[in-house]
């Protein structure tokens, strides 16, 4: 039984599910920053540099990308809830671990369990909204979930720098483990909201592909067009969160001390566009054209502040203006992955497709980090606008290769 067949539920239930689920999807994204804000006082403790740090990141969401993909096989046999609960405490354990870290090697051996921990999040996240959420709420669960994961990457930093600055980096991440388990005991408390029946191999619905043996959806074309989709939105992200406002302060005369502003209200913004592309959302079938008119906003505004001459007071609220355009598309670029997902194989699609995540931000780093180098900081926005108008076109081609899996032999 799928969102679209489920009788109508309780405003109250389908609420309380995308609450649980937006909860843990935070502490999620809480746990992708556990380190990167600690980096100045990590690179001090163990007299590494910013290279090995980073490779620490690199360990995280390469492990995290191959779980992904097996987690999904977990979530169709098992059902979402045990995986869930595992995830979790393995972001608690890693955390606690983190905290203990006498040796680089240490933090490594960490960074594997918390990649482990990761990997169980988008096919539990999607197989509970998909299987449980009605279908005329499901825009706005799409909505809550992105808002939930932006503001797990806001709260890091500004829970564990003040922290640590307060008494140490290692007291910060023991908060961490403290916030990881207390979520988790939240959701066991909740556990019947969160249980749902493994689903037996079945015969597709009308208008919907089939994915009959456990491999069979690696078949559909569909499912590769949307891992190429979001590797592009990873790398699209990572430049706006490790590079961009950098490279708009070298650009722009940004005065130092905005430079994190930019990314605050980057992510403010996006999660207010969340809000607003959840009620876009109401017809599933304008997916595609949500996506493509919110990023190409989004690129617009990026092709500004890379060609543009824009005052320097100007540059936080163009970031705020592409954040917005782009936090529109998100619940939609969800609604794409639904459409391309056999019913009896939700897990395994987004374990997959979600993989494209954790390479895109493992990969493009790698390169436009090279250009940030070469002072080449026109050509890092540059690259950020070809990655947008890329989305674009995949997002349509998403539905090609949808409609070419349901044409009949």
């Amino acid at each position: 039984m799928t969102a679209a067949t489920l009788p109508t539920r309780p405003l109250r239930h389908d609420a309380t599910l995308i609450g649980l689920v937006g909860l843990a999807h935070g502490v999620s994204h809480f746990s992708q920053l556990l380190l990167a804000p600690l980096f100045p006082w990590l690179r001090e403790e163990f007299q590494v540099g910013y290279a090995q740090l980073g490779f620490l990141l690199t360990i995280f969401f390469v492990v995290s990308c191959a779980v992904r993909a097996l987690s999904g096989f977990l979530v169709d046999r098992h059902g979402p809830r045990p995986v869930l609960f595992a995830g979790l405490g393995l972001l608690g354990l890693a955390a606690l671990g983190f905290a203990a870290s006498r040796s680089y090697t240490m933090l490594a051996l960490c960074s594997v369990v918390a990649g482990v921990g990761n990997g169980v999040f988008h096919p539990v996240d999607y197989t509970l909204l998909n299987r449980k959420v009605g279908k005329a709420r499901l825009g706005h669960a799409y909505s809550v979930h992105g808002i939930t994961g932006s503001l797990g990457w806001a709260l890091a930093p500004a829970l564990l720098v003040p922290i640590t600055l307060a008494a140490s980096w290692r007291v910060a991440l023991l908060c961490a483990a403290g916030l990881v388990f207390a979520v988790l005991a939240v959701l066991v408390w909740q556990r019947d909201q969160l249980q749902v029946a493994p689903l037996p191999p079945a015969p597709a619905a009308a208008g919907r592909p089939a994915a009959a043996g456990t491999f069979d959806f690696l078949k559909l074309p569909a499912v590769w067009v949307c891992f190429g989709f979001f590797f592009l939105f990873a790398g699209a992200l990572s430049i706006v969160q490790s590079f961009a406002p950098e490279a708009a302060r070298q650009l722009h005369d940004v005065p130092l001390r905005w430079v994190g502003l930019c990314l605050t209200v980057y992510m403010v913004c996006a999660a207010a566009g969340m809000v607003l592309g959840g009620f876009l959302l109401a017809d599933p079938r304008r997916s595609e054209r949500i996506v493509a008119i919110g990023l190409g906003l989004a690129a617009a505004v990026a092709l500004l502040l890379a060609l543009g001459d824009v005052a320097g007071w100007a540059v936080p609220l163009l970031f705020g203006a592409m954040g917005f355009f782009s936090g529109t598309a998100s619940p939609s670029r969800d609604m794409l992955v639904k459409a391309a997902a056999p019913d009896n194989a939700t897990g395994r699609v987004y374990g997959v497709v979600y993989g494209g995540l954790d390479i895109g931000q493992a990969v493009v780093p790698l390169v436009v980090g090279t250009l940030m180098d070469q002072g080449a900081y026109r050509g890092v926005w540059l690259a950020l606008v070809l990655l947008q108008g890329t989305l674009i076109l995949t997002a349509f081609n998403v539905r090609r290769a949808r409609r070419t899996a349901l044409q009949p032999a």
